[in-house]
């Protein structure tokens, strides 16, 4: 049954990529539709991290919301099916504009290990080939359930020369590795962690437990690790994507814990911010509560 559910997963993912791109816009907002329009689970889900994250919102504005979110997942969905099956360059011909770059390659220059920081907002898949472009990081990466999927990503993310890790211990262990030695790696910091790997920080108008791995990586170490933030922003005609880059504050390097984690979670609301639509709002993201607080989900 895994192996029929994997062909026709990919026989989708083909079929996808044959559209034209304003057809892949339009498929995925026409999905994200139905998500929104129809009673779903990742509705409910999407919709009560939204109204804790935007109390200032009312009703009407958070399902308005909601709405554009969940058209802007179907985007990712459908861009991301290109992504996997594009050859990288066709890909990269969908990033418009760079703000930023300059960033990364005065940390590339500088010998240190560099940590690429981005989250569950824009297109991560379209960014994953604009940074292997500039560099072979390893990226970090939970494998899909399905396995014809996940030997899929394998493949395709490291075309351009790079190498992926999955979030197991010895994935772990390979990134970290890879940053002692002066190389480059990609991590997206916004999934939940274990309690024990996490701490509570503030995340717009709540709290999130937040991983402390990158934390751990940068503390005290500004002399040999350059971390750098990274998101592909999709642009508002749908044309394509803009990637910005941005250096870590200063705060994240602190060997304080708490005073780490606060200030990448900082940098993190700050585009969810500029960009809530893009953000994938069905993520349990706030699946566990600080002691005392009443599950959400």
């Amino acid at each position: 049954m895994e192996a029929l559910k994997g062909k026709l997963a990919l026989g989708a993912l083909k079929l996808i990529a044959l559209l034209p791109w304003r057809g892949v816009q339009a498929l995925g907002s026409a999905a994200g539709w139905l998500m929104w329009k129809i009673p779903n689970r990742s509705r409910e889900i999407a919709r009560l991290n939204l109204s804790h994250c935007f109390p200032e919102l009312n009703a009407t504005e958070i399902d308005q919301l909601t709405g554009r979110s969940l058209k802007g997942i179907g985007k990712s969905f459908t861009e991301s099916a290109c992504a996997w099956i594009w050859p990288p360059a066709k890909t990269l011909e969908y990033v418009r504009e760079v703000e930023g770059l300059e960033v990364l390659q005065e940390a590339l220059a500088s010998g240190k290990g560099i940590v690429g920081i981005t989250s569950h907002l824009g297109n991560w898949e379209v960014l994953n080939h604009f940074y292997c472009a500039q560099c072979k990081p390893i990226i970090f990466y939970r494998p899909p359930k399905l396995k014809a999927l996940d030997d899929l990503l394998k493949t395709q993310r490291v075309q351009q020369g790079n190498r992926v890790a999955p979030s197991t211990r010895e994935g772990i262990i390979s990134v970290i590795k890879e940053v002692r030695s002066g190389g480059s790696v990609g991590i997206p910091a916004d999934p939940e962690p274990s309690r024990s790997a996490g701490v509570f920080v503030p995340f717009l108008g709540t709290t999130a437990l937040t991983s402390k791995f990158v934390a751990g990586m940068l503390g005290g170490k500004q002399d040999k690790v350059a971390a750098v933030f990274l998101h592909a922003i999709r642009l508002a005609d749908g044309s394509g994507f803009k990637v910005i880059l941005e250096a870590a504050p200063e705060a994240m390097y602190s060997t304080d814990t708490y005073t780490a984690v606060s200030a990448m979670s900082d940098v993190l609301a700050s585009y969810v911010q500029r960009w809530p639509d893009q953000y994938m709002w069905t993520m349990k993201r706030f699946k566990q509560r600080p002691e005392g607080e009443q599950r959400w989900y």
